[in-house]
């Protein structure tokens, strides 16, 4: 608490030139949300603003210290275990924060969202609305409520190739959380979603 403290007492004066605002960008498995993200921190950089990004450590599938897409693009973030951590990586200069992958986060995400957001800092939070079974994957839903901006992305679906909006689990793993990526995951539409364990759809086809 005294690093959160002493923090706070700095911003003050650090944010008083701009207005903070959030932005969450949500969808499935596979649907370009972390490119998004990518896309508008690399515009603020762009625009010689001052970035920082934040990941969960649990996410690391591709890079540990990187924010880094299926496709490869990536952006250097600080991997933390809890929301409140980035007060103390927090710079007094930064302007724009990142946060990737929000869902694996805890509920106080949404509270340090919102005082970063009242002090002038621009948060952009990337992460699935839903969860394997399409049930809403908290803190992501909240933040979206008190975002000024939201933009929902879809991937396509692997059975019937149109819009996906849900993430099929196709490994049998218990719990809601389960970092992975191919192999473990799909996304589909909703005619083609099951929420529960099934084959992956290259099974589906050879039966």
């Amino acid at each position: 608490m005294e690093n959160q403290t002493g923090f706070k007492g700095r911003l003050s004066a650090a944010f008083i030139r701009g207005s903070g605002w959030l932005e969450v960008i949500v969808g499935g498995m596979y649907s370009g949300k972390t490119e998004e993200l990518i896309r508008r921190l690399r515009r603020a950089e762009f625009a010689r603003q001052r970035v920082q990004v934040f990941k969960p450590r649990i996410d690391s599938r591709y890079h540990a210290e990187d924010v880094t897409s299926h496709s490869q693009e990536s952006f250097r973030a600080q991997p933390i275990e809890r929301s409140e951590e980035i007060w103390k990586y927090l710079d007094d200069a930064t302007q724009v924060v990142g946060i990737d992958e929000g869902q694996f986060f805890d509920q106080d995400l949404v509270r340090v969202c919102q005082e970063l957001a009242d002090r002038g800092v621009r948060v952009i939070v990337a992460g699935l609305d839903t969860d394997w079974q399409a049930k809403p994957f908290e803190p992501m839903p909240t933040l979206m409520a008190m975002a000024e901006n939201v933009t929902k992305h879809h991937a396509i679906c692997v059975v019937c190739g149109h819009e996906a909006s849900r993430t099929q689990r196709v490994a049998a793993l218990e719990g809601q959380i389960v970092v992975g990526s191919h192999g473990l995951y799909e996304a589909r539409c909703r005619e083609h979603f099951k929420p529960e364990v099934q084959p992956p759809v290259s099974s589906l086809v050879s039966l």
